[in-house]
Protein backbone atom coordinates (compact mmCIF):
# COMPACT_ATOMS: atom_id res chain seq x y z
CA UNK A 1 0.00 0.00 0.00
CA UNK A 2 1.40 3.05 -0.82
CA UNK A 3 2.33 5.97 1.63
CA UNK A 4 1.55 8.61 -0.91
CA UNK A 5 -1.68 10.76 -0.37
CA UNK A 6 -3.89 12.56 -3.04
CA UNK A 7 -6.53 15.03 -2.80
CA UNK A 8 -9.29 14.41 -5.12
CA UNK A 9 -12.11 16.03 -6.28
CA UNK A 10 -14.89 15.09 -7.35
CA UNK A 11 -18.64 16.94 -9.53
CA UNK A 12 -21.88 15.30 -8.83
CA UNK A 13 -24.30 15.18 -11.12
CA UNK A 14 -26.56 17.83 -9.31
CA UNK A 15 -23.69 19.71 -9.38
CA UNK A 16 -21.77 19.25 -5.66
CA UNK A 17 -18.38 19.18 -5.64
CA UNK A 18 -16.98 16.08 -3.39
CA UNK A 19 -13.10 16.36 -1.80
CA UNK A 20 -11.68 13.55 -0.11
CA UNK A 21 -8.18 12.07 0.21
CA UNK A 22 -7.39 8.38 -1.13
CA UNK A 23 -3.96 6.76 -1.61
CA UNK A 24 -5.70 5.53 -5.00
CA UNK A 25 -8.18 8.04 -6.13
CA UNK A 26 -9.44 5.95 -9.69
CA UNK A 27 -9.84 3.10 -6.66
CA UNK A 28 -11.93 5.53 -4.34
CA UNK A 29 -14.25 6.87 -7.25
CA UNK A 30 -14.94 2.94 -8.33
CA UNK A 31 -16.05 2.79 -5.14
CA UNK A 32 -18.45 5.85 -4.37
CA UNK A 33 -19.52 4.83 -7.78
CA UNK A 34 -20.81 1.60 -6.58
CA UNK A 35 -22.60 3.39 -4.03
CA UNK A 36 -21.98 0.27 -1.53
CA UNK A 37 -20.72 -0.31 1.69
CA UNK A 38 -17.64 1.41 1.13
CA UNK A 39 -19.21 4.91 -0.77
CA UNK A 40 -19.32 8.21 1.17
CA UNK A 41 -22.55 8.05 2.50
CA UNK A 42 -22.89 11.71 1.36
CA UNK A 43 -22.15 10.98 -2.28
CA UNK A 44 -24.76 7.64 -2.42
CA UNK A 45 -27.48 8.34 -5.06
CA UNK A 46 -25.36 11.66 -6.08
CA UNK A 47 -24.06 9.84 -9.15
CA UNK A 48 -22.50 9.31 -11.68
CA UNK A 49 -19.31 11.78 -10.75
CA UNK A 50 -16.60 12.74 -12.34
CA UNK A 51 -12.64 13.48 -11.26
CA UNK A 52 -11.99 17.54 -11.56
CA UNK A 53 -9.16 17.69 -9.28
CA UNK A 54 -6.72 15.49 -8.09
CA UNK A 55 -3.08 16.68 -6.31
CA UNK A 56 -0.66 14.75 -4.73
CA UNK A 57 -0.05 15.99 -1.11
CA UNK A 58 1.91 13.14 0.77
CA UNK A 59 1.39 11.76 4.20
CA UNK A 60 -1.78 10.99 5.45
CA UNK A 61 -1.83 13.78 7.90
CA UNK A 62 -0.96 16.11 5.39
CA UNK A 63 -3.59 15.11 3.10
CA UNK A 64 -6.10 15.13 6.06
CA UNK A 65 -5.16 18.67 6.24
CA UNK A 66 -5.31 19.75 3.26
CA UNK A 67 -8.72 18.34 2.69
CA UNK A 68 -9.81 20.52 5.79
CA UNK A 69 -8.61 23.65 4.04
CA UNK A 70 -10.32 23.00 0.76
CA UNK A 71 -13.65 22.59 2.31
CA UNK A 72 -13.15 25.95 3.98
CA UNK A 73 -12.76 27.64 0.76
CA UNK A 74 -15.62 29.32 -1.19
CA UNK A 75 -17.27 27.62 -4.02
CA UNK A 76 -15.41 30.12 -6.45
CA UNK A 77 -12.57 29.68 -4.49
CA UNK A 78 -12.85 25.56 -5.09
CA UNK A 79 -13.84 26.44 -8.70
CA UNK A 80 -10.95 28.53 -9.35
CA UNK A 81 -8.26 26.15 -7.69
CA UNK A 82 -10.27 23.36 -10.24
CA UNK A 83 -10.30 25.46 -12.99
CA UNK A 84 -6.40 26.46 -13.04
CA UNK A 85 -5.20 23.16 -11.97
CA UNK A 86 -3.97 25.60 -9.08
CA UNK A 87 -1.44 23.06 -7.14
CA UNK A 88 -0.02 26.06 -5.25
CA UNK A 89 -3.61 26.36 -3.47
CA UNK A 90 -2.28 25.49 -0.07
CA UNK A 91 0.54 28.05 0.05
CA UNK A 92 -2.04 30.73 -0.14
CA UNK A 93 -4.17 29.41 2.24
Amino acid sequence: MSDEWHLYVLHCADGRLYAGISTDPQRRLGEHAAGGQRAAKALRGKGPFAVVFTQLIGSRAEAQRAEYRFKQLTRPQKNKVIDQACFNWLDDA
